[in-house]
């Protein structure tokens, strides 16, 4: 569980360590990734009969499906291999591999053959690589919807064609793969936006080569590991006031329920009291579903706390952008959440405000509040999920994390990661209120802003993949469900780390 980060690699990265191991790489890396690929397949067909589909391109990534046809081939594996190019423009390393491939008795179709009687054992995509920049169209487009439509597994060579490697944008038309094998690293494309939908199950091989001594990282995986050292069991001689006191501020008529949810989360999660500030005047006294927690004026909560949380149903009245003014002067960590982005996005002074604070800022921004923040689209935003990132930690000082499939966490430094917990039965009213109230209570407990993040939107994926695996959800998952299973998941987590697991 704690093992150490996992690296990410931009495709600049990749092509950089490739230049420098290529001169000296022997075998080549080429017959290394056919090789890898072919081992994958074997894993994959091991008690499937029919024959292997590999479908080629223009490219080093269809160098590497030829080497993985011949390997296969010399296997006795029934092979059928389709190439959509020119032998004569290929690469010199393709080249190459594709003349093996004829030498070993392999024969090249010009175009996608019928599926065999009893289909096929497997379909490869070896079409395009991480290098893809333009849309897919034509006959490649045609190939992969063809591929796409064979209900058999279906692997992809690094990335499937058609997915950029660096951003999880579909480039026109992009294969469907049950299985990716990528090659040296991950890259951030698999894992965010579009990626996990299009690469299925993400297998990395390191064709024997290890990244980091050649290159630094461009960002990592969230992994357990990286706040382990703050996982620690309480003392018995503590009080309420150790695990201090967060003060969760929105709740605009209409809206009590996301304030409500935000405190309840920080309360599962151990701050020692939470205070809800209401705005709507009309709201309960009680929280009749969790009494402990304290509801006041939210006036008096900013009096009161010790990390503040402002936006979960905060709504844009005069009263939220005073209340919010006042709480970006404090001088306590603060979270910013939903209403509490969009003001920011558009009341004049307070980005210089937030830029002049002294207390840890964190903002919870989804692609649209993102969007009103860096003043352009959300379609913009959705094109380069990690730049998006990057610039709104370093416009406003703060650390961020731009939720959606998969998360991406920076840093005003430039650092990045992305979290891989989670799933779409988290496409819910509520679950951003109950990622903030996570937040804030890691951060009333003292962590340190960074790790508080990193593990709060850990738990709140891995709490919702538990319940999943439990039968409550994906489809149905509620935001409370989540911040009740964060409590287990967290307590298991201290437990690990704790004996040492």
């Amino acid at each position: 569980m704690f093992e150490p980060l996992q690296p990410i690699y931009s495709v600049a990265g990749i092509r950089e360590i490739e230049d420098q191991v290529l001169a000296h790489a022997e075998p080549s890396l080429m017959e290394r990734a056919g090789r890898a690929a072919a081992e994958e397949a074997f894993r994959l067909i091991m008690d499937r009969t029919g024959p292997v589909l590999i479908a080629c391109g223009p490219g080093n990534n269809g160098g590497d499906g030829f080497v993985m046809a011949r390997r296969l081939l010399q296997a006795k594996r029934s092979v059928q291999v389709a190439f959509a190019g020119d032998p004569e423009t290929l690469p010199p390393d393709a080249k190459i591999a594709l003349e093996a491939w004829r030498d070993a008795g392999g024969e090249i179709l010009t175009e996608l053959p019928s599926p065999p009687t009893g289909g096929w054992s497997l379909v490869a995509d070896a079409l395009f690589g991480i290098g893809l920049q333009r849309p897919v169209e034509g006959r490649y487009a045609r190939w992969i919807e063809a591929l796409n439509a064979q209900e058999v597994p279906r692997m992809a060579v690094d990335v499937p064609s058609g997915l950029d490697a660096d951003t999880g944008r579909i480039l026109g038309t992009a294969f469907r793969a049950t299985h990716t094998l990528t090659f040296m690293a991950l890259k951030a494309g698999l894992l965010t936006l579009n990626g996990p939908d299009q690469a299925g199950a993400v297998i990395v091989r390191s064709l024997d080569i290890t990244p980091a001594n050649h290159r630094a990282a461009d960002g990592h995986v969230i992994q357990p590991g990286q706040f382990r050292n703050h996982l620690k069991p309480r003392l018995f001689n503590t009080h309420k006031g150790t695990y201090g006191h967060v003060g969760v501020i929105g709740g605009a008529p209409g809206m009590t329920g996301a304030a409500l949810l935000a405190g309840r989360a920080a309360l599962k999660l151990g701050a020692g009291r939470v205070f809800v500030g209401l705005i709507d005047q009309h709201a309960p006294l009680v929280d009749t579903g969790q009494p402990e927690l304290i509801l006041r004026p939210s006036d008096l909560i900013l009096e009161q706390a010790s990390v503040l949380a402002v936006g979960p149903g905060l709504g844009r009245s005069t009263m939220a952008i005073s209340l919010l003014d006042r709480a970006i002067g404090s001088r306590l960590p603060l979270v910013l959440d939903a209403d509490g982005l969009n003001l920011l996005a558009i009341e004049p002074g307070l980005h210089s405000k937030v830029l002049a604070r002294t207390g840890p800022t964190v903002l919870t921004p989804h692609p649209a509040e993102a969007g009103r923040l860096l003043g352009t689209s959300v379609t913009a935003v959705q094109s380069d999920r990690v730049k998006s990132a990057q610039t709104l930690a370093a416009r406003y000082n703060a650390l961020v994390v731009l939720k959606g499939c998969g998360s991406i966490l920076a840093t005003p430094d430039g650092r990045w990661f992305i979290n891989t917990t989670g799933h779409a039965g988290m496409a819910t009213a509520g679950m951003g209120d109950v990622l903030t109230g996570l937040v804030a209570s890691l951060l009333a407990q003292g962590w340190p802003p960074e790790e508080a993040l990193v593990a709060a939107v850990h738990l709140h994926g891995a709490a919702a993949d538990r319940l999943a695996r439990e039968g409550i959800g994906p489809i149905g998952l509620t935001a409370g469900e989540v911040a009740e299973a964060s409590r287990g998941v967290f307590n298991g987590w201290v437990i690990q780390a704790t004996h040492g697991h």
